[in-house]
């Protein structure tokens, strides 16, 4: 009964639970975007924003509360993967986001991720890095006003989104090749 009690303090904690949140809440954005009106457009802003949020949210309470864990390592960049990849999927048939940019988005990710799984198999620990961060603010800060994408108070939020996804591809592609070159001699052993 006690190793059910830890393991249930300790993967039921509430940064795990904000990642949990972020990971359910993806139904509910995909659902939102089967439909291309401005209701269902403001909804899935309310539930991709309070998502993304919970991704700042869950590091910061992990380290100040001292419960950082590997489930909780496991499960953050994977619900950040998927709440994005979802969200540029689903823009696509409506015209939002060229489907070769969401391809070259969500290709780095999986190389990135097989890259991590492979240098964690030599003893070696690959870290986001502060490029790696940006790009995940930028690829955030574009798909919002692309899931809001109607023109309000004179904002074409369309163009905004699109401006901000270009950037965050610059970023993604250029931190992606950065992890690549810095672990290429580790790789090739």
């Amino acid at each position: 009964m006690k190793a059910f009690e830890f393991l249930s303090v300790r993967f039921w904690n509430s940064p795990n639970r904000l990642t949990l949140y972020r990971v359910g809440s993806i139904p509910v954005l995909i659902l939102l975007l089967l439909f291309s009106n401005k209701v269902c457009a403001f909804l899935a802003v309310v539930v991709f924003s309070a998502a993304s949020v919970t991704d700042l949210l869950d590091g910061l309470l992990a380290r100040r509360q001292g419960l950082e864990s590997t489930v909780g390592k496991f499960l953050d960049p994977l619900a950040d993967k998927l709440l994005i990849s979802s969200a540029l999927i689903m823009l696509i048939p409506h015209g939002r986001v060229p489907a070769w940019v969401a391809f070259v988005i969500i290709g780095r990710e999986m190389a990135v991720t097989g890259l991590r799984a492979i240098l964690s198999e030599k003893g070696v620990v690959m870290g986001a890095c502060e490029l790696g961060k940006y790009k995940t603010g930028f690829q955030i800060g574009a798909i919002i006003p692309l899931l809001i994408h109607f023109t309000y108070f004179e904002i074409d939020f369309h163009r905004v989104g699109m401006v901000l996804l270009w950037m965050a591809l610059i970023l993604t592609v250029w931190s992606g090749a950065r992890y690549f070159v810095k672990s290429w001699s580790v790789i090739t052993k």
